[in-house]
């Protein structure tokens, strides 16, 4: 076959693949962003020792000051199969500082808190109320293991460990609902996908992205050693 043929084939090939790669594409974006249109949500619970750790001096004085907080709420997501939606209403409808206020205990800082209902909260297709009620319900729901509870010391973990101690401690959570998220050194959040009745269920994609390194470094609550 000549070189000219080779290139014919391979351009027509790459063009196929950008039609087929346009279609999926157009498939999703027709709900794209739009409000209560999704699939499942995903509980974000951050491990803020490492948060607070990893911003040093910049890390925020209501979440790093001297209060013992372990896993805090970072957010609850909605998500397609594949990719998710966010900042479904632009600009997002204010949210009442009183709501804000009452989340504190879960969600110890108020920027997090605004910024959760600009950029995932108006994707829920709820009010700001519901929404919020809906985070603090999830996260009730979600059983934090023991061992997690207030360590005083430094621990080295696997993801595998942290894992299977969810799944442990929460019956009907399985290890393809549940992924853990970590940086260069730490771990940095736990991740339960739920349905929109805030069951937990199995999410392939979340799964996938899940840590891949071996050991991960929790270090212990405000006031351990």
């Amino acid at each position: 076959m000549s070189f000219t043929r080779i290139v014919s084939r391979l351009a027509g090939g790459l063009v196929f693949l950008s039609l087929f790669i346009g279609s999926a594409n157009a498939q999703q974006d027709r709900r794209q962003n739009e409000a209560g249109k999704f699939n499942f949500y995903v509980l974000a619970l951050s491990w803020s020792p490492s948060f607070c750790e990893s911003r040093g001096e910049r890390a925020p004085r209501q979440q790093c000051g001297s209060r013992p907080y372990s896993f805090v709420v970072h957010g609850l997501w909605p998500q397609y199969e594949r990719g998710y939606p966010e900042y479904c209403q632009v600009p997002a409808p204010r949210l009442q500082r009183e709501i804000m206020t009452s989340m504190l205990d879960i969600m110890p800082a108020p920027g997090l808190i605004y910024r959760e209902w600009d950029k995932h909260g108006t994707c829920a297709g709820t009010s700001a109320r519901t929404y919020f009620e809906n985070v603090r319900k999830a996260r009730a729901i979600v059983k934090i293991p023991e061992q997690f509870l207030d360590p005083k010391e430094y621990q080295t973990v696997s993801p595998d460990e942290v894992e299977e101690a969810f799944v442990k401690a929460n019956p009907g959570l399985t290890r393809e609902a549940i992924a853990v998220d970590c940086d260069r050194r730490h771990l940095r959040e736990v991740r339960v996908c739920m349905t929109k009745e805030l069951g937990f269920r199995n999410c392939a994609e979340i799964d996938r992205r899940a840590c891949r390194r071996d050991k991960l470094v929790m270090p212990p609550v405000r006031g351990g050693s």
